[in-house]
């Protein structure tokens, strides 16, 4: 345990598994008081088990970003179990949705990307404000991706959607910045957990791991030591800010992978 979030009450979506579980758990070992929050209760509730077994305090609150009810019920009961809104992580998406090439798209599943991975940031941070706004200020993370960086062969929806949310967060950071509330983004590169360790390809692992500047793929600690950074009084001066964070994947040109397995320079 630590004390960098100490006092903090901090809302973590999408807390039962992945980036947003590992969040909460760091999130609770710096003091805060967190919120796991998620369509599975079941895991929602372990998550919260674990996090006081280590000492820490943690309460579960059902929440479904396509359903607007249920984002309004998770500040209202957060301010009723622990009394204030200090920190929201925007994490929760559904990548899973079925998405493609822009002949590949219909309406409705750009519909539904868009319901969950930028409406429904949208209401959470709508919905927040007036919370952090009697409360003199809070932080605001919103969990981006790397598919915003640049164009792609498919997952179009779901790339416009987090280029959305890019510009979602400048905005928040210029509207409320007067009103001590911070607004900033973290993209994540890969990041491999337990439950989609299966499910990414070896051959996939291996382009990525090819283009990356460090030696290892990313993991949820490293998004969420990020995201305890910009929640934190540490980064009082930082807002507005898209960090990507990808093991350096996006810091060079894209032909470096293929010119590596050439034995060869880009030049």
């Amino acid at each position: 345990m630590n004390d960098r979030l100490k006092g903090k009450v901090a809302i973590v979506t999408g807390s039962t598994s992945g980036i947003g579980l590992g969040t909460a758990k760091l999130f609770a070992d710096a003091g805060a008081s967190v919120i796991v929050c998620g369509r599975r209760k079941e895991n929602g509730e372990a998550v919260v088990g674990e996090i006081k077994a280590n000492g820490g305090e943690a309460a579960y609150i059902y929440l479904d970003l396509t359903k607007p009810e249920t984002i309004e019920q998770l500040f209202e009961e957060t301010v009723k179990i622990y009394g204030k809104i200090d920190i929201l992580i925007n994490n929760a998406s559904n990548v899973a949705l079925p998405d493609g090439r822009i002949d590949e798209v219909s309406m409705e599943m750009w519909d539904d990307i868009f319901n969950t991975d930028l409406r429904g940031t949208f209401y959470t941070i709508k919905t927040v404000l007036p919370y952090m706004q009697k409360n003199n200020g809070g932080s605001i993370v919103n969990i981006g991706s790397m598919a915003s960086c640049g164009g792609d062969l498919g997952g179009t929806a779901y790339a416009c959607a987090k280029a959305g949310v890019d510009m979602l967060t400048k905005d928040v950071a210029l509207q409320y910045g007067k009103q001590n509330i911070r607004c900033n983004c973290i993209r994540p590169g890969l990041i491999v957990t337990p439950q989609n360790d299966a499910y990414v390809a070896q051959s996939l692992k291996d382009i990525f791991l090819n283009n990356i500047c460090v030696n290892r793929y990313g993991c949820p600690n490293d998004i969420g030591y990020m995201a305890l950074y910009l929640a934190s009084d540490e980064s009082a001066f930082v807002t507005g800010q898209v960090v990507t964070v990808d093991g350096g994947m996006n810091s060079h040109v894209t032909t470096v992978g293929e010119f590596k397995n050439l034995g060869s320079r880009t030049w």
